[in-house]
């Protein structure tokens, strides 16, 4: 496509048109899956507390432990036989990490036990256990 000025020299455009379409297509496309990611976690029924400390999420690893037995450390989904495998891959890089448990109220004491032992075992920098605000 040939566009002649009125000098008589050819003018050269890009077409914004189809890359404006290409954006708005994947604009679209993140804003329907960010909801299904966001749900893709467990969900923990933490226990209320009328003490506790807010923690900034920079050097705190998660451990979630769920109702009906799932564990997710950091958002991914890990068996309690890799427990230990895989705090040491985390700790590993930082040991001033605050290994924060998130678990369940109906989780048994002997889980979130075990978690703290391996933690504090792979030398974690502090333990704790997250608890909701009382209201």
């Amino acid at each position: 496509m040939r566009v002649h000025s009125k000098k008589g020299g050819i003018i050269a455009e890009i077409n914004m048109i189809p890359l404006i379409d290409v954006s708005l297509i994947l604009l679209i496309i993140f804003m329907v899956i960010t909801p299904f990611l966001v749900q893709s976690q467990i969900q923990v029924s933490l226990p209320k507390a009328s003490t506790g400390i807010k923690t900034t999420d920079e050097q705190v690893l998660k451990v979630q432990l769920a109702a009906n037995g799932a564990m997710t450390i950091d958002g991914r989904a890990v068996k309690y036989q890799r427990l230990e495998k895989e705090l040491t891959l985390r700790l590993a890089k930082s040991h001033k990490k605050t290994v924060l448990v998130e678990a369940d109220k109906s989780v048994p004491v002997e889980r979130v036990v075990r978690v703290f032992d391996a933690a504090k075992k792979l030398g974690a920098g502090k333990i704790g256990i997250a608890v909701k605000p009382e209201d």
